[in-house]
């Protein structure tokens, strides 16, 4: 089998989908990897960490699997052979011309955030893995822009009082960012609209706000919120928000707009200085204000709506990501390290969002 990683060419992308010490594992299995010229670059690895982990250096767009970060571009499509195998973040509910696009092409497509969340694929859990990234990335952008301090500071001048933290989720993202704002000595409240999470939330040393919401579903995950919950939650939310000096916001619904959490009247209530860190600009975003990609100042309030933010941080994501893709690819190295797909393996089916192959013309 050989394995084809390109260099990424989405803008602000500086990840990569396989690093040094995992193209050592491959090899390991009898797998051979091809490595893009200069695809590490971003994530501070040159050609010859690849080289030297037993990879060649050429074109990526001929291998029988290739494992990409970012959804291809439709240049990207046509440069894969027909029977190919493509990994990565596709993001078929949201894109879905380039699931048929990739489907047109013949192409066995495998989108990591559709890997089922079962305990025997954890290792292979990249929105996991790069939640994590985010979260703790959130929470230094709320240190950073904050014209306060998050720790309490005892000085000969006086005290200063520790930074009030209001984190919006406690999902992946959710409990590193309450986790981060911690170890930076803020004081830190969690919210979520599934109650069940608050043991989690305050085994951190956070509290957990209740606006007397309970929206916990299947599997762990919360069902979508009648329109009186819905404007229980917003009151409920716009009536505490006031009170803190920072919010970070995570909630994203797959292949959906992101729930707007914090209105434009809650903050207009904020304290001049305060910051809103919205994870979720770039489905829209958590705040009414957001504007997705920038920063802002509104009500003399900054909202920050990064893009890409794992992409800030490229060389430990690249790292978490690439044990993800390997772990995947794990399941499809048969014998003497070939391509074997087993459709009846439940996370070789859930993760599939193409499989059906066309003859070229």
């Amino acid at each position: 089998m050989l394995v084809g990683v390109p260099r990424e060419t989405a803008e602000g992308e500086r990840r990569i989908a396989l690093v040094p010490e995992v193209v050592k594992k491959l090899s390991a299995r009898g797998v051979d990897v091809v490595v893009e010229a200069g695809a590490g670059a971003g994530a501070l690895l040159p050609d010859e960490q690849f080289t030297d982990a037993g990879a060649t250096i050429g074109d990526p767009w001929s291998a029988d699997v290739v494992a990409k970060v970012a959804p291809p571009s439709s240049d990207e499509i046509g440069r894969l052979k027909s029977d190919a195998v493509l990994i990565g973040f596709l993001m078929p509910r949201s894109n879905p011309e380039i699931g048929e696009a990739l489907k047109q092409r013949g192409v066995i497509a495998f989108a990591v955030e559709a890997i089922p969340r079962i305990t025997r694929a954890q290792s292979m859990d990249a929105l996991s893995s790069q939640s994590n990234v985010a979260g703790y990335r959130a929470a230094l952008l709320a240190a950073t822009h904050l014209q306060r301090f998050f720790p309490m500071l005892m000085t000969a001048a006086g005290t200063i009082r520790p930074a009030n933290v209001l984190v919006l989720g406690a999902g992946v993202a959710g409990l590193q960012a309450i986790a981060t704002a911690r170890r930076l000595g803020a004081q830190v409240t969690g919210y979520d609209v599934r109650p069940e999470v608050a043991e989690q939330v305050q085994s951190l040393g956070a509290k957990f706000l209740d606006v007397g919401v309970d929206a916990a579903g299947e599997g762990g995950y919360a069902r979508e919120l009648t329109d009186e919950e819905r404007a229980r939650q917003q009151q409920g939310l716009q009536d505490a928000i006031a009170s803190f000096d920072a919010v970070i916001t995570t909630a994203l619904v797959p292949g959906r707009r992101a729930p707007i959490l914090v209105t434009a009247s809650a903050v207009e209530s904020m304290k001049p200085g305060s910051v809103v860190i919205d994870l979720a600009g770039e489905s829209g975003g958590n705040c009414e204000l957001t504007e997705p990609g920038q920063t802002v100042v509104k009500h003399d309030v900054t909202i920050v709506a990064p893009s890409n933010i794992n992409a800030e941080m490229a060389e430990h994501s690249s790292q978490l990501y690439a044990r993800n893709v390997q772990s995947l690819l794990e399941l499809m190295i048969g014998e003497d390290g070939q391509l074997t797909l087993d459709f009846d393996d439940e996370i070789i089916a859930g993760a599939c969002v193409t499989k059906e192959e066309v003859p070229a013309s």
